[in-house]
């Protein structure tokens, strides 16, 4: 891996209270801050547009859960079950995904700054037309994400399962995938400039191009 990307973490209070997800609907600005939250479940909800500020998430599950325009900024995510849920067009700056499940997670033409993914299961995951800069996948499998039309800046792939990612229309110059593992990816070549490979990805390549590679 030839780069460092420089994330920053969430910035949270020493202390955080006691919360609940249900408190953004007792805010009339649909508002939940300054908060850890524990345990709960989360289901049947639809919010659109709002505010979640400096709270971590642990052991929460979110069925049902639809929250497009989210304005998500210094919030944790720890072991918690996100599959499914819509953050399309969302505001996601200094947020982290630790040991989470986000299969089926929408993030299609959402905003990414400074976000880590760490050790989560991502299948199926949509970033379709979403802004990724600053943003790092850790150990994360992301079998069959789809990334088409995605913009990347600074973003980085370190031991990840890609096998079946959709890179579709996504210009891959400067992401970094040579720690990665998969038997297929849907990518254009002309946007494959400048990708950062490992020498037997880039064989693997050269023969989807119809090169005889001698070895």
């Amino acid at each position: 891996m030839s780069q460092k990307v420089k994330i920053d973490l969430p910035k949270m209070p020493r202390v955080l209270e006691e919360g609940s997800f249900r408190a953004i609907f007792n805010d009339e600005d649909d508002t939940l801050m300054n908060c850890e939250i524990t345990g709960e479940t989360v289901e049947d909800v639809e919010l659109e547009g709002g505010v979640i500020s400096k709270v971590v998430f642990r052991n929460v599950t979110f069925t049902n859960t639809t929250l497009p325009r989210i304005d998500l900024t210094d919030v944790i995510f720890e072991n918690c079950n996100l599959s499914n849920v819509n953050f399309s067009e969302g505001i996601i700056h200094r947020v982290k995904f630790q040991d989470c499940k986000l299969m089926g997670t929408d993030f299609t033409d959402a905003n990414l700054g400074h976000v880590t993914f760490e050790n989560g299961g991502a299948h199926f995951s949509s970033f379709v037309d979403a802004r990724l800069k600053h943003v790092q996948f850790n150990g994360t499998s992301l079998q069959s994400a789809n990334y088409h039309g995605s913009q990347f800046t600074k973003t980085i792939f370190a031991y990840c399962h890609l096998n079946e990612a959709n890179f579709a229309q996504a210009r891959l110059k400067g992401v970094d995938i040579s720690t990665c593992s998969f038997e297929h990816l849907h990518v254009d070549f002309e946007t494959l400039e400048g990708c950062e490979v490992s020498p037997n990805q880039a064989i693997g390549f050269a023969k989807l191009l119809g090169l005889t590679v001698v070895e």
